[in-house]
């Protein structure tokens, strides 16, 4: 996934109130100069632990949007190793380009994706089929989608890295999907460099690490593939370990 506009260096000051930052830009942009601070969106509402320190190097994108109150959006930070992708708008994108450019073999065989198809009592992030209507396709395959920030020791990638209630409700949706038949998979997508395998953060929600094992169980494919993060794109690099 390309940046559709060059994205403007800065530096993250803090980060507050869940959607904010304040950042002090590196370069002029319009009518800001080098040395400006900013408020800036970010769409990741998680506590993200170990993607921000104060002083850190970030990326942020611009957006002339007349009904936006702010107009610069947080993309990415550095930690002196890599970039990490804290827009957790973009994994569903990542995603869906990946399995179409066949980037995840175990997705490679479908043809057509569909985005945010609702199921039960939630949507799923993607519905990957083959045929010319998803309704009634019989080789098809749900996947639902999560970002990963956090990293462990022992270059460990771990999700969630704060309780996630909507998360568990969507590993149950893809364990009675399974049950009832079709294929489901879980894919989290790594956006950091650092690391080199994965697994769930017991010790941070222990229901989420329970379901994760009983929707391996159940036949649920757990995947985890790693990005490439730079200035200009992110997109999947390789297959990581996943231990369950």
């Amino acid at each position: 996934m390309k940046f559709k506009n060059k994205l403007i260096k800065g530096k993250i000051l803090k980060r507050y109130k869940r959607f904010l930052a304040d950042i002090e830009l590196k370069q002029k942009h319009l009518e800001h100069n080098k040395g400006d601070i900013i408020t800036v969106h970010t769409s990741n509402t998680g506590s993200m632990k170990t993607c921000w320190e104060p002083g850190w190097d970030v990326m942020i994108s611009y957006h002339d949007n007349p009904k936006r109150k702010l107009k610069y959006s947080l993309e990415m930070s550095h930690n002196g190793e890599t970039w990490i992708g804290i827009n957790t708008s973009l994994p569903n994108k990542i995603a869906h380009e990946a399995v179409l450019d066949g980037k995840i073999k175990e997705l490679k065989k479908y043809k057509n994706v569909k985005p945010e198809i609702k199921i039960g009592n939630s949507r799923i992030d993607l519905l990957c089929f083959n045929g010319d209507d998803y309704k009634s396709s019989t080789d098809k395959c749900y996947v639902e989608v999560k970002n990963v920030t956090l990293l462990g020791e022992n270059k460990m990638a771990l999700f969630p890295d704060a309780v996630s209630e909507r998360g568990q409700k969507h590993l149950r949706e893809l364990i009675d999907i399974k049950k009832s038949g079709i294929d489901s998979k879980m894919l989290f997508i790594i956006q950091r460099e650092d690391i080199n395998k994965f697994k769930a953060a017991d010790h941070i929600d222990p229901i989420y690490s329970n379901l994760l094992k009983e929707a391996h169980e159940t036949g649920v494919e757990i995947l985890a593939y790693q990005c490439s993060v730079n200035e200009k794109e992110i997109e999947i690099k390789k297959k990581i370990k996943v231990i369950v």
